[in-house]
């Protein structure tokens, strides 16, 4: 902001709060400031920017709802769930739920399965979102307010006074700003997910078993793999996700708290944000206006630097997720290795389509700049087995039943002894044969005719063919 106070020769003085409002696109009167006009200005501003927007978040709710449809449709074929598919789902599901009884204490969930569209999941799990959004619309909403109005308000000490008017137009601007971001993201995510809590986070109204047979039936396609199984073996590894999350009341909030967590410590790139917004417009926001400053800003509103606290809550973060979708591959292989004899070549599309990135990765990191990698899953897996065969499935389960009892990302380096309460005393011993070691005698006491079948037709009374 320039010095000068004083106009062209011949005009009167410029007061330098009537300066900075009119470099912020604001009408000012010749004869100076009128508070009265200010207000309406900032009022109608507003309205552009999003008269139905949250008051707490600044977005648009409804609209966004509407923008990640319009994403969904325009990504392809979204049909409705047919009763033919739906049926066939409910059978799976009550197969599945009797293959899983034998391999886990938790039980199975009251709701019935349902089969969804693209669009239906996006309905289902827009609430959720909020919890992860709000955080980070206040981080862009107070870079904004640094950027545009932090060194004026030092130059300019009146502008304070008008803080509570600046406030809601800046928290209006970054929602609606952000929305669009989030729609998009939305929209990709329920045209990827297979099932309804494949992310790893619960972000369903409720705990139920949900497929998504449209994404379902794409994946399982070109494995050179029997359809039937394969789908089987998705609505299993979802059943067994959604009993863990409804017996563990505090893991699905723990997660999204840790989400949260992490996004209140994000850094906004503040020179982003200048290069794209055009000061002399700012009082013009109109919703066509913040969407291509949206576009501009993607991959570019987060800095990549994280803070210490941020570390600390990431490895928590991958921890946990990793300890969640380990537990499931340990329960489901032993739920479903005895029907399914592809169960290994399963297992290993799903490790590969974790591997190059699945959707959690994806929603991470386009909303929060969390780049989010459950690397240690396999180790996880690994430890829930040892427990498993040490302690039983209960004494497993039972792990989960505190925060304060659940493997740290240390313990999954020694799940020996994680498992005999010592995770010191073990260190530098060859854990890898002791694991071994425990996973064979559990084999053995298991006895002849417990292990994997060789095929998966005429094992299961209950089955379908």
């Amino acid at each position: 902001m320039s010095d000068e106070k004083m106009g062209p020769p011949g005009e009167p003085e410029r007061d330098p709060l009537s300066e900075l409002l009119r470099q912020l696109g604001f009408t000012v009167p010749p004869q100076g400031l009128d508070l009265s006009t200010l207000m309406s200005q900032f009022q109608q501003a507003m309205q552009r920017a999003g008269a139905n927007a949250d008051a707490e978040s600044g977005i648009d709710w409804a609209a966004t709802r509407q923008a990640a449809r319009r994403v969904v449709a325009a990504l392809g074929p979204d049909p409705t769930p047919g009763q033919t598919q739906r049926r066939e789902l409910a059978d799976a599901d009550r197969l599945a739920e009797s293959w899983l009884d034998p391999t886990t204490s938790f039980p199975a969930l009251s709701r019935p399965a349902q089969a969804w569209s693209r669009a239906e999941w996006v309905e289902d799990t827009m609430d959720s979102w909020r919890t992860i959004v709000d955080p980070i619309v206040r981080s862009i909403a107070d870079a904004m307010a640094a950027s545009f109005g932090g060194e004026a308000a030092s130059e300019v000490p009146e502008l304070g006074q008008l803080s509570g008017l600046f406030g809601p137009l800046l928290r209006s601007a970054a929602g609606q700003m952000y929305a669009v971001q989030l729609a998009q993201a939305i929209g990709q995510i329920a045209a990827e997910v297979v099932s309804g809590a494949e992310l790893g986070l619960q972000l369903l109204s409720a705990p139920r078993v949900v497929l998504l047979p449209t994404n379902a039936d794409a994946f399982v396609k070109g494995l050179g793999l029997a359809d039937e199984d394969a789908l089987m073996y998705l609505t299993v590894r979802e059943a067994a996700r959604q009993r863990l999350f409804a017996s563990v009341s505090w893991l699905g909030p723990q997660l999204l708290a840790l989400i949260e967590h992490y996004a209140r410590e994000i850094t906004i790139d503040s020179s982003a944000l200048t290069d794209a917004v055009d000061m002399d417009s700012l009082g013009e926001l109109t919703p066509e206006k913040l969407q291509e400053v949206s576009r501009q800003l993607q991959g570019r509103l987060f800095k990549p630097t994280r803070t210490p606290e941020q570390e600390d809550v990431l490895v928590r973060l991958e921890t946990l997720m990793a300890l969640i979708e380990g537990w499931v591959d340990a329960v489901t292989h032993d739920a479903a290795s005895p029907w399914l004899s592809q169960e290994p070549a399963l297992m290993e599309a799903i490790r590969r389509r974790r591997a190059t990135g699945g959707p959690a990765e994806k929603v991470t990191s386009a909303l929060v700049g969390l780049e989010l990698h459950p690397r240690r899953v396999r180790e996880a897996q690994r430890l829930w087995q040892a427990v498993e065969a040490d302690r039983g499935i209960e004494g497993r389960d039972a792990v989960w039943s505190h925060p304060d009892l659940i493997p740290t990302a240390s313990d999954l380096d020694d799940p020996i002894g994680f498992v005999q309460g010592d995770r010191d005393e073990h260190e530098g011993e060859d854990w890898d044969a002791g694991l071994a070691e425990l996973l064979q005698e559990h084999d053995d006491n298991q006895g002849p005719g417990e292990g994997p079948s060789t095929g998966s037709e005429g094992q299961d009374p209950g089955s379908k063919s």
